[in-house]
């Protein structure tokens, strides 16, 4: 088991089947977690299940709330945040012809712009330790694209430059910016795709099968350690041989 003991980590978009699975790891790991999303349901589902972690209802799309937010992590963690975990994210997907603007809108200010807000003030809080981690989680759509995800890979792509970016501003400081790029990873949404698509798409992933949450889990938990304390600037590809970078 990597040792995660007493790492105070920020995890968004903890109610979805990726969300869940990192969060899990996380807490077999030894963290303090703040765990964040925006289902009421399902965020007390998380508070029931794991007594000790902090669980807050937010929308990260609120952008002049953004600030307020991390402040008051901040304070819970007693001022020290180790670890950001950027995975909320939505999709709206469209032929990029009949695409509308609020359509594309939405997803590059939840994807990316959220991400980058939340983020930036995040590493103020890292600043005055001079040590910190950010893991973002993008998407093989964003390196390949994706037929009706014009506005998606968009997000996602933009997310790895983003990170890189933020690597080399704040390396000399020892924050370290790296990303995990999930493949078809099996959720709800895999469930849906007919038997005939899903052999389809097998057909496409070098190992011939959709990956786990748990393979994202465990690359999020080794980022998250000590492990990776020479890594920044980076993508982890967890696509089972999908798409070679």
């Amino acid at each position: 088991m990597i040792n995660l003991k007493n790492l105070n980590i920020i995890l968004t978009g903890a109610t979805g089947v990726i969300g869940n699975s990192i969060l899990n790891k996380l807490v077999l790991g030894g963290s303090n977690i703040l765990a964040t999303g925006t289902n009421k349901e399902k965020l007390k589902q998380i508070q029931d299940k794991y007594k000790n972690i902090n669980v807050v209802r937010f929308d990260i799309s609120n952008h002049k709330e953004i600030e307020s937010f991390v402040d008051e992590c901040s304070k819970i963690f007693s001022n020290k945040i180790d670890i950001l975990i950027n995975n909320a994210g939505i999709t709206q997907d469209n032929l990029s012809i009949r695409m509308k603007e609020e359509e594309w809108k939405k997803v590059i200010d939840i994807n990316l712009s959220s991400t980058f807000l939340i983020t930036k003030n995040v590493i103020k809080k890292m600043l005055k330790f001079k040590n910190g981690k950010i893991i973002n989680i993008t998407s093989v759509v964003g390196h390949s694209g994706n037929i009706g995800q014009a506005n998606y890979a968009a997000s996602k792509a933009g997310v790895v430059a983003m990170s890189k970016s933020l690597a080399l501003e704040y390396g000399k400081k020892n924050i370290k910016v790296n990303c995990v790029s999930p493949g078809f990873i099996m959720s709800e949404m895999t469930d849906k795709i007919s038997p005939e698509h899903t052999e389809i798409l097998k057909s496409r992933i070098s190992l011939n099968k959709f990956g786990n949450p748990e393979d994202v889990a465990n690359t999020i938990a080794f980022l998250s350690s000590n492990l990776s304390d020479y890594i920044t600037g980076e993508t982890i590809h967890v696509n089972g041989g999908m798409y070679f970078s």
